[in-house]
């Protein structure tokens, strides 16, 4: 089986990339990304292309006629997405839609899991959020990313390929530097403190996210690909389980777990541009289907900060 992952090199590029290589029936795996800051061991079914979507002809060589499936992370995230309208719809779109076209010309249609966000959603807004709402985003990359869910039904329901979208929480703790998302926040309140760094937080104790683990996130993409296309139906498109919580209360699990110490090296430095971008998202759902369909959330916060603190090989 020959498998593509655009944003290859990114932070869940690299694990998805880890656990696949882990699995013997993967023959192939071509990463593909601007940039790979942390390049992944040699492997002889590994191969990386650095390329932006934009470039044709990088574009045919990763995804050439015999891909069985890729998985598209590569997207400008939100902040810079939301900074920089050109570039978010260059890549978020106009690349959606050429690795699209690319995928079309295989030899037989691919399966193509797509992450979406959650940031699809906004304005007025119910309490908890499910399966029912209506995508209303507020924000350019929000509403990138609706689009490209919408071409990913068309393409499928045409025949051209067989696709399913999952609609991300705010995954953390993201390791290394940060980058350009809004919700970056979100784990630097728990990596900068764990790494011996004081941080200011852009947004205030009580804001609340829907949270997921990195972990848990490989596993949703990864299961996504494995159900029968019959199980999706028309509606391909689904809301990923998560938690809420709120800011205060990762500091709180920082603290139980890492001491007060660490936890006192957050301060609260509201700024208005990330909070006006994430006041527009929901922190709360109800996610039957996927539920339904085998997709599983995080048991609290303190279990993905256990998780993080072990995958990084952090001591106490």
């Amino acid at each position: 089986m020959k498998i593509v992952i655009t944003g290859g090199g990114g932070f869940i590029g690299r694990k998805l990339a880890r656990a696949l290589l882990a699995r013997p029936e993967v023959s192939r795996l071509v990463l593909l990304d601007a940039a790979f800051p942390v390049p992944l061991a040699p492997e002889a079914r590994l191969e990386t292309v650095r390329a932006d979507l934009s470039d044709e002809r990088s574009l045919a060589r990763a995804i050439a006629a015999d891909t069985d499936a890729l998985f598209h992370l590569a997207a400008v995230v939100s902040g810079a997405a939301e900074a920089d309208f050109d570039l978010g719809m260059r890549v978020n779109v106009d690349g959606m839609r050429a690795v699209l076209e690319r995928l079309r010309r295989c030899a037989r249609p691919p399966r193509v899991v797509y992450a979406s966000s959650i940031a699809a959603f906004g304005g007025a807004l119910p309490d908890v959020l499910d399966d029912a709402t209506v995508p209303t985003p507020q924000t350019s990359y929000g509403t990138q990313k609706v689009i490209g869910e919408y071409l990913l039904a068309d393409y499928t329901r045409k025949g051209f390929l067989d696709g399913r979208s999952l609609r991300l929480p705010t995954i953390v703790v993201r390791a290394g530097s940060a980058n350009a998302a809004a919700s970056g926040f979100a784990s630097a309140v728990i990596r900068e403190p764990l790494a011996g760094r004081e941080y200011d937080c852009p947004v205030g104790p009580e804001t609340a996210m829907w949270l997921l683990s990195s972990r848990r996130c490989v596993e949703a993409l990864l299961h996504a690909a494995s159900l029968p296309s019959a199980l999706w139906g028309p509606a391909r498109v689904v809301n990923l389980p998560g938690i809420c919580a709120r800011i205060g209360e990762m500091v709180e699990a920082l603290a139980r777990i890492a001491g007060p110490d660490v936890a006192a090296r957050v301060r609260y430095r509201p700024d208005p541009h990330i909070q006006a971008i994430v006041r527009t998202w929901p922190a709360r759902f109800r996610t039957p289907r996927a539920d339904a369909m085998g997709f599983r959330a995080d048991a609290d916060v303190d279990a993905i900060l256990r998780d993080y603190i072990s995958e990084e090989g952090i001591r106490l």
